[in-house]
């Protein structure tokens, strides 16, 4: 996983990283403090609409409702050092994913995840972006990320 001594890291990868990434970045952090982990966790997005922005106050609305804090994250781009840089690089869509594939080195291709293969119980292969849609669909997001993020919890501490 990582190089020994060194914690486990995670990066969430959505479109604008205003809604979905940074909500499971806030998801991931809590957790992994309540089961006493230390893990570095980061989101970014595919493309720079939204550069130095906070996340989408409805999705800080519906993250603080449930007790994730993530009013003070601001959204950044992906990187190529990204790749380098962390453990799990974590798509929230198919498309990310697409991205990643041909933006990330073939040899760190083994880095790359699908946010729902964490959680293979669920309906959804996706975690479908909210941006356009309505209020409830920032529930559901956050109903997928957080039985993806104890998947992906299990996984973290499945390994050596």
């Amino acid at each position: 996983m990582s190089d020994c001594g060194r914690k486990p890291s995670v990066l969430f990868i959505c479109t604008g990283n205003i809604c979905r990434s940074p909500t499971a970045e806030g998801i991931l952090r809590k957790r992994a403090k309540e089961l006493g982990l230390d893990v570095a966790v980061d989101s970014a997005g595919t493309h720079g609409y939204h550069v130095g922005d906070a996340p989408d106050p409805r999705s800080v609305k519906a993250a603080l409702k449930r007790g994730y804090d993530i009013s003070k994250l601001r959204a950044r781009r992906i990187s190529s050092v990204d790749f380098e840089h962390f453990d799990f690089v974590i798509a929230l869509d198919d498309e990310h994913m697409r991205l990643m594939r041909r933006n990330c080195p073939p040899d760190l291709h083994h880095k790359l995840y699908e946010m729902m293969a964490f959680a293979p119980g669920t309906a959804h292969r996706e975690v479908p972006d909210p941006y356009y849609g309505p209020a409830d669909g920032f529930e559901l997001v956050l109903d997928l990320l957080e039985a993806a993020i104890e998947g992906l919890l299990r996984e973290i501490q499945a390994r050596p």
